[in-house]
């Protein structure tokens, strides 16, 4: 079964307030792009492919109330506090926080932990108070990954390697893997790989070979945890991704990178079709 999952970031932001979005007014955008997608992703078998994506939390009520009729469709959050309220005792005590259990009432299913965005961020948290220790963001991160499971949600984690760690990347990786998957329910988690030195404007991109050899080292560390690819899956990349046979998915962000760069749904499928060869 391949796993294929959609990272909307802030992608919601107009053009003329410095964003990337044009293609629905704010207030409809959660629910625009499910309704011009669900119909297509609905023809692919629920066996064949899972599709989940990941918004911001202002649009996860509209994504929710605009699925009906999708089949293997599913919404997520792009992350999770690492507290949760608990029956009897803090009911709600977490300002600017969202919890697992408020997602979950919000209509997700899913949530993104991890991503190389959220470790950066909580890096530079750490480094205002004089700290760089990289495995206490893995263990801040597994208290993230217990609270999703704890509250009913499934979790892409993703883990990934900066440019100064790729010399020990199995070190780095592995840490991830160890620290941030401890006393998890794993049946409940899939691996999104990022080669975090290979991400970006001027970089050059992970090669099939490198990419497969992650791939089999994040498998025998996980007991064969579903593996996707976290670096972009594009249409350009589509094919060589789909013939790497540890890889069983990935994550598309932005659909366009020159010109009116941005998110667009109608490209978002031809990935899609492109990736299962059809």
């Amino acid at each position: 079964m391949k796993h294929i999952y959609l990272n909307l970031k802030r992608f919601d932001i107009p053009r003329e307030m410095g964003g990337v979005n044009s293609i629905a007014p704010v207030k409809e955008w959660g629910a625009y792009i499910v309704e011009n997608t669900k119909k297509a992703l609905a023809e692919y078998g629920e066996d064949e492919v899972e599709f989940v994506m990941y918004l911001p939390e202002a649009h996860l009520l509209s994504a929710a109330g605009a699925m009906d009729g999708s089949r293997n469709l599913a919404i997520g959050s792009q992350g999770i506090h690492r507290e949760d309220v608990k029956a009897g005792g803090n009911f709600g005590a977490f300002t600017a926080n969202r919890t697992g259990k408020a997602v979950k009432a919000l209509g997700c299913s899913s949530v993104l932990i991890g991503h190389c965005e959220e470790r950066r961020d909580k890096l530079g948290i750490m480094a205002e108070a004089g700290a760089g220790d990289t495995d206490a963001v893995n263990r801040i991160l597994n208290q993230e990954v217990r609270a999703a499971v704890e509250a009913g949600l499934t979790v892409l984690y993703c883990i990934g390697e900066s440019e100064e760690e790729q010399e020990r990347w199995q070190e780095v990786l592995g840490k991830q893997l160890e620290i941030g998957l401890k006393d998890v329910d794993t049946s409940k988690v899939a691996i999104a790989y990022e080669p975090i030195w290979s991400i970006g404007p001027g970089k050059t991109p992970a090669g099939k070979d490198y990419i497969q050899m992650i791939a089999r080292f994040v498998k025998e560390r996980t007991g064969g945890l579903p593996v996707a690819y976290g670096g972009g899956l594009k249409v350009d990349n589509a094919a060589m991704l789909a013939s790497i046979p540890e890889i069983d998915g990935g994550l598309i962000a932005l659909t366009r990178f020159q010109g009116d760069i941005g998110f667009y749904p109608e490209e978002y499928l031809e990935i899609i079709r492109t990736y299962m060869g059809k």
